[in-house]
């Protein structure tokens, strides 16, 4: 039985499939005429007006994929998007990369932001090579860049790794240098390095004792965190006008709750105003913070060593006993002052118990360091 060809049955309109087919194809053309002219359009924007407008939006990105999704629109975006001036100016959130999608491309980014003088780059990129990737020296020498630059968590990072002789051996340890940069640290306001250089005032190390002085610092510190999560109309009156603390500290003391926290993911609430009695929300982790959580989640560290039991820290042990561990109950180890302050309020202080058999459990804790707990 012979039928005819599909071409030739007629539309619902009275034309062939054929003049359909064609009229198809020339709306096709028609269509890309106009992207072409869109093209044109973007074409002619002169190169300093393209050039502020990625500047703008590279400083006011809010996550990665804002900065990302301009630069892959076209070729010459991306010729624009990677000038230095654009990642000089990059906001910390275009930082805010996932572990779990680190690649060589992620490096090439960061390592070109770092170029160009962008100093969050530089501290982000110098933190994942140092504890990620160990890779010692150019982690240090990219923190350092940072440091130069007056970054505060660049700072307080150094300060660390000379407090514990990280990437070395115990003997590499150098406190009063670590005393010198988390000084630092807390002239610039590092709410964590004013805490440490508190207790090491109040302990005696790495610098002359001085307890009042210690507990100055770390008054002071309670103070930048309440600051931090009130209004900004109200911050300036704080440094001037302690007494003005008194109304939001009845209302935080109001909302703050009796419960116990148990672990730091269901953390509401960061208590570290005790001696005010009330709690503030947890401040927000920075992007190299969270990458190297997130990382060792992913990617433990190696046999014996260990992360930092505050679980807002991320960071791991480069030797075996780097970490310092409680004096009480020996189960936790920190890799600051600051951070044991922090769990202690946050999570340890409601599971610490003395334990009269840990001290003989591994014959190699004879070289390790004991921190009290013993708070502000």
């Amino acid at each position: 039985m012979r039928t005819r060809k599909g071409t030739c049955y007629t539309s619902p309109t009275g034309g062939c499939r054929r003049d359909l087919k064609r009229g198809r194809e020339g709306a096709t053309e028609c269509s890309g005429s106009k992207r072409q002219v869109r093209m044109n359009h973007l074409d002619a924007l002169p190169d300093d007006l393209l050039l502020s407008i990625l500047v703008k939006l590279s400083s006011s990105a809010g996550r990665p994929a804002d900065l990302i999704s301009a630069l892959i629109a076209c070729k010459r975006f991306n010729e624009v998007g990677m000038q230095p001036m654009v990642l000089q100016n990059a906001s910390t959130p275009v930082f805010a990369m996932e572990a779990s999608r680190w690649s060589d491309g992620s490096h090439r980014f960061l390592k070109k932001c770092a170029d160009a003088g962008n100093v969050e780059a530089c501290y982000t990129l110098g933190m994942i090579r140092f504890y990620c990737l160990q890779n010692r020296g150019g982690g240090a020498s990219m923190m350092a860049k940072a440091a130069i630059s007056s970054h505060a968590a660049a700072l307080y990072s150094l300060a660390i790794i000379q407090f514990n002789g990280s990437g070395g051996s115990k003997k590499d340890k150098d406190l009063k240098a670590g005393v010198a940069l988390c000084a630092r640290a807390a002239f610039l306001g590092h709410i964590d390095a004013l805490r440490e250089l508190g207790h090491c005032l109040q302990d005696g190390y790495g610098v002359a004792k001085n307890v009042a002085e210690g507990r100055r610092f770390l008054v002071q510190a309670n103070a930048r965190e309440l600051a931090s999560v009130c209004p900004k109309s109200q911050q300036k009156s704080f440094r001037f006008q302690p007494s003005s603390l008194e109304p939001w500290l009845r209302n935080l003391r109001r909302n703050t709750t009796s419960d116990p926290v148990d672990t730091f993911s269901s953390l509401q609430g960061c208590p570290l105003l005790s001696d005010f009695g009330c709690n503030v929300p947890p401040p927000e982790s920075h992007p190299a913070v969270k990458f190297m959580v997130e990382w060792f989640n992913l990617h433990p560290p190696g046999p014996g060593l260990r992360l930092c039991s505050y679980g807002g820290c991320g960071r791991p042990e480069t030797r075996k006993h780097e970490f310092r561990r409680c004096s009480v109950c020996g189960t936790v180890n920190y890799c600051s002052r600051a951070c044991q302050a922090l769990d202690w309020k946050i999570r340890h202080k409601n599971a610490c118990m003395p334990v009269d058999d840990w001290l003989e459990a591994d014959d190699d804790d004879d070289d390790e360091d004991y921190i009290d707990e013993e708070f502000v």
